[in-house]
């Protein structure tokens, strides 16, 4: 027995040259340990309970080569406990009784510590970790494992909640290049005695491709030395030199022209790139190959996918960027070389999937901040929990899920920028799907605002409201969306728009039927026209417009209908008809709605036909109706109501003092022929503020406009000022902050010239 040790330890130096020299250049303390500087640097956790000896349970997790089992070779020249070391590949159960007893054995008689290191402790099924767990928990053992797989999947939970989990991540180039020149100036270990010449080029080419992994480049690095000359060791002063092609032979890999610094690289990632927002699965996977082949960090790969997959994918395929991210994580659990397949996954997945650039509109919108001066956020978005008694903040505020469909045409974006245009939908795609309801909703927002004006309680006030820019988020509640399409549709679709070429909205600035038309007019055979009453209306609706294609942008004209032929010829240089012309509430804020009406006529072509849809006063609800007047006199009621109804009789107001009749009249003295009429009646939740009752039931004059008396103004004609004052303080009780139920009547007219 005796000499049988006599005889080891005589070979024993011979074993330790013949070893491999990525064995003979482990690291054997913690200076000569390269790298993993985020675990081990100076003063980490990890590095202090080392040089203390005070280690509990760990578990090294990483890709090979980044120094596991070193690290535990490191540990076991530093402790002063007994370390046993097992391979998980080779022990079972068996073995593992064997190091607990030792470790308790040593533990009661000598009261020393025992460490034990399983290498590929993941290959352990749950029986075998199991069998572990009681020696771990009470102290006997002190566990070290290793892994290359997430230690959170694959092992035992129990072992992991008791283990402090220590990631390695792959060696950096500067650790390589460390661990290369180290060992070609180590006397003992390494090349040091010898004369070793390495181009500079071989030297790049050997840790490119060693991938952050130490034991490939020292393997590589010792087939090149030792293989030249062929003679080797060399014989006096001749030197081994190592060139490109003795470090493409040694790690069995050419070196591509490919500089990870330098053009090559930068030219590379742009033509993968490329291809990918090209949808060129071939170009993809081959520039990708060449990347990878030259030992480019998968990292990086990933990194600009990921990037593509929202600036250059987004919306059309909202799947893409899960996809990316799924696979750069499978990367980094399994890592090379079957990554490769994630990323070849990842690639062809962007490669092949419809593209789309619209994320592109946050510049578009950062922009406009830059070069703003003031970007005040409006009342009703403001938070309400701080400032909403003294300022009223948050007031008016649509909350979207009270509503149909959680979405209420509202207006999120300040005053000034109200229409503005960012996002652009694509047309490819799952953004395709959504890029009709995204364009009718924000045509239903521009609509609720360019109808601030025209209000369904006009009649009620002299100016409308104090605030009328912001008092259309009032006026649009759940139903009132499906109200103006259904009039929308029963206008439209009486024309047929696809059967004309030319077509005249007569109250475009609503855009309510404007966007419509463009959509159903072929923009070869014919073009839309719109009639906006203001210089703002026409400046929202041209800044919508821009988003159109060239052929789609409509004509906007400024101004009363009576002055149309004018406008036109002033447009175009030509006086020319149209082959229909439709309208919302187009003639109810005419002066002389006759005259106005012969002027359509005369812009329509033989044949052409007049569709329309117009809001009449005189039928619409009262505001009487809307609370309880038990309270007041029987004769205070009735006089109240005859001022109510006197109110659409007051010849002095063109706006209100009309109807149906009127209208039909018009019609047929301008020569057109009805060939359809009737009433429809709506109803829509209107809030009534308290602002809005003070402004009805102002007995001061000044407070409206010269041409119009205000709510109160006109009731002064059949009631007494105390009388108005009882009636406005039963609505201030009922009203003030709530919803109420309006009625509208709406007449639909279809004539032809």
């Amino acid at each position: 027995m005796k000499s049988k040790d006599l005889f080891e330890q005589g070979s024993q130096p011979q074993r330790d040259r013949e070893q491999p020299l990525a064995a003979r250049m482990r690291p054997r303390t913690l200076d000569e340990f390269v790298g993993q500087d985020h675990i081990l640097g100076q003063g980490r956790l990890l590095r202090r309970a080392i040089q203390a000896d005070q280690l509990s349970s760990i578990i090294f997790y990483g890709p090979p080569g980044t120094g596991k089992t070193t690290l535990a070779r490191v540990i076991a020249n530093t402790t002063k406990s007994n370390f046993i070391t097992i391979n998980a590949v080779l022990a079972g159960v068996k073995e593992i009784r064997t190091s607990t007893d030792e470790a308790q054995e040593r533990y009661n008689f000598y009261g020393q510590r025992t460490i034990l290191f399983v290498d590929e402790v993941h290959r352990w099924n749950k029986a075998q970790q199991d069998a572990l767990l009681p020696w771990v928990e009470n102290g006997t053992i002190i566990l070290i494992g290793a892994t290359t797989e997430n230690p959170y999947f694959e092992v035992n939970r129990a072992l992991v909640s008791r283990s402090r989990i220590f990631q390695l991540k792959p060696l950096t180039e500067e650790d390589l290049y460390t661990i290369a020149r180290n060992t070609l100036k180590d006397e003992e270990r390494g090349y040091g005695k010898l004369k070793v010449k390495i181009d500079k080029e071989a030297l790049v080419h050997l840790v490119d491709v060693s991938n952050g992994d130490a034991r490939t480049l020292l393997n590589a690095l010792e087939l090149a030395v030792e293989t030249t000359p062929d003679h080797f060791p060399p014989s006096g002063d001749e030197a081994i030199h190592v060139t490109l092609t003795v470090a493409e032979e040694s790690i069995q890999r050419r070196a591509v022209l490919y500089d990870k610094e330098g053009d090559y690289h930068f030219d590379t990632i742009s033509a993968f790139i490329k291809s990918l927002r090209g949808s060129d699965p071939d170009a993809a996977l081959y520039w990708l190959a060449k990347m990878v082949y030259a030992g480019e960090d998968s990292r990086f790969i990933f990194r600009r996918m990921i990037i593509l997959a929202s600036e250059d994918v987004g919306l059309a395929d909202p799947d893409a960027l899960p996809v990316v991210e799924a696979a750069a994580s499978a990367f980094d659990r399994v890592g090379l070389p079957e990554g490769r397949f994630h990323l070849a996954q990842a690639a062809l997945y962007l490669a092949t999937c419809p593209k789309s650039n619209s994320t592109m509109a946050f510049f578009d919108a950062l922009n406009t901040v830059e070069n703003e001066r003031n970007g005040e956020v409006p009342d009703h978005l403001k938070d309400s929990s701080r400032d909403k008694e003294g300022f009223g903040h948050g007031k008016g505020y649509l909350y979207p899920h009270a509503y149909r469909d959680h979405w209420v045409a509202q207006q999120y974006l300040p005053s000034r920028l109200q229409g503005k245009i960012f996002y652009e939908p694509g047309t490819h795609g799952f953004e395709a799907g959504i890029r009709e309801q995204v364009v009718k909703r924000r045509e239903a927002q521009l609509a609720a605002m360019l109808e601030a004006e025209n209000r369904i309680f006009e009649v009620l006030s002299s100016n409308g409201s104090s605030k009328a820019k912001d008092l259309w988020l009032e006026r649009t509640m759940s139903s009132t969306g499906e109200q103006l399409a259904d009039i929308r549709d029963r206008v439209l679709n009486a024309i047929t728009p696809d059967q004309h070429k030319i077509i005249l909205d007569l109250n475009a600035g609503s855009g309510l039927f404007i966007w419509e038309l463009i959509r159903r007019v072929n923009p070869v055979k014919g073009y839309v026209w719109g009639l906006t009453r203001t210089q703002d209306e026409a400046k929202v609706l041209s800044r919508h417009a821009q988003g159109l294609g060239e052929t789609d942008r409509p004509v906007i004209l400024t101004g009363e209908i009576m002055k149309l032929p004018l406008f036109i010829e002033q447009r175009s240089g030509k006086s020319f008809r149209f082959d229909a012309a439709v309208g919302r509430d187009a003639f109810g804020r005419e002066r002389d709605k006759r005259k106005s009406m012969s002027t359509v006529a005369e812009l329509l072509k033989p044949g052409g036909v007049l569709s329309l849809a117009e809001t009449i006063p005189a039928l619409g609800s009262r505001l009487s109706e809307c609370v309880r007047t038990d309270a007041l006199d029987e004769d205070i009621i009735r006089r109240l109501k005859q001022a109510e109804q006197a109110i659409y009789r007051n010849p002095q107001d063109l706006k209100i003092n009309w109807d149906q009749e009127d209208l039909l009249s018009a019609c047929r003295d301008a020569g057109l022929k009805v060939l359809k009429s009737g009433l429809k009646r709506f109803s829509v939740k209107r809030k009534v503020h308290l602002e809005d009752l003070n402004s009805w039931f102002s007995m001061d004059r000044r407070s409206g406009r010269s041409d119009r008396l205000n709510y109160a103004q006109h009731l002064l004609k059949h009631l007494s000022s105390d009388e108005i004052r009882r009636f406005s303080d039963i609505c201030r009780k009922q009203l003030a902050d709530r919803s109420i139920d309006w009625h509208q009547a709406v007449f639909f007219l279809l004539a032809e010239k």
